[in-house]
């Protein structure tokens, strides 16, 4: 739980972008790089919706204030994350970018294969689907506070010119997700039941959820590549350009995201460990955005 470590209150903040003046190419010259971080906007609009109705399932089950005031939180700032992306796909839009054919897959992943009841009839419990649902959660956000706070920490982006926008979008969203990294493991420890069989389901979210994100980044980058009109075709997807990129340091590398994984499965982790919390309220002080939100 988190109340066993120095507890930090969790709210949404007001925040508002103006995508005027971002290009599609919002780091000069580096259309994969682009694309693989863009790939967030895909995900996180359906995605964050969901965690917020899986969440709102499980809070009759919560029996600890603390966590019920966190996982409210958490819940305010996943529903205006998934806002903001949202417009960010409008933005693309607007550039002759229409990623509808994609989205419609993710929507269809979440609200009907990971939906309030088993898909396909599947005879599951309803509270050990609630709990496995609550286990994706909680192994989604294992990987959203590492991108966190790898954003947070990407200087080459700055160097390589990234639109500014684009930026503190990206590092005021980053920072929430470290600021609450640990409320998605708390609320399945908290209702994900007992010893051996919580531990199980655990792993069983974890080993759905690494796969699945990994093709489905996969997949939406060369989407976008594919779709991009500036690029017209020319360019494909290719694992040398995104190598070229992580080492350039404008992408995450291979091995933070991996070693993510075998971390989580310890049976004595706790994500308070992830990330930066200074470094992540830190930015949220001085976030042009949310600065802006507060004014």
């Amino acid at each position: 739980m988190t109340s066993a470590h120095e507890h930090h209150a969790i709210a949404p903040r007001r925040v508002a972008f103006d995508w005027s003046r971002t290009p599609l190419h919002w780091i000069p010259d580096e259309p994969t790089a682009t694309h693989v971080i863009n790939v967030l906007h895909l995900l996180l609009p359906a995605g964050e919706r969901w965690f917020v109705k899986v969440f709102k399932e499980g809070l009759p089950l919560i029996r600890d204030p603390e966590l019920l005031a966190d996982v409210k939180g958490f819940m305010g700032q996943e529903a205006t994350h998934s806002v903001q992306h949202a417009h960010v796909l409008d933005h693309l839009a607007a550039q002759r970018l229409d990623t509808g054919d994609f989205t419609r897959y993710v929507d269809f992943l979440f609200e009907q294969l990971l939906g309030a009841r088993p898909p396909l009839g599947a005879p599951v419990p309803e509270r050990e689907w609630l709990r496995f649902r609550l286990a994706v959660v909680a192994a989604i956000e294992q990987f959203t506070a590492v991108l966190g706070d790898w954003i947070l920490a990407a200087e080459e982006l700055d160097h390589a010119g990234a639109d500014a926008i684009m930026l503190d979008l990206l590092r005021w969203h980053g920072a929430e997700e470290v600021e609450h990294r640990a409320v998605a493991y708390d609320m399945f420890q908290h209702c994900g039941g007992h010893g051996l069989p919580r531990y199980a389901r655990r792993v069983a979210g974890m080993a759905v959820t690494a796969p699945v994100m990994l093709s489905l980044w996969a997949w939406g980058t060369a989407y976008l590549i594919r779709h991009d009109p500036q690029l017209a075709g020319r360019v494909r997807y290719s694992l040398t350009e995104h190598n070229r990129a992580v080492r350039k340091g404008l992408l995450p590398t291979w091995r933070s995201l991996g070693a993510a994984v075998p971390r989580y499965l310890r049976r004595s982790y706790h994500p308070f460990r992830e990330g930066s919390l200074n470094r992540a309220v830190e930015y949220l002080r001085r976030s042009p955005a949310a600065r802006a939100g507060v004014a």
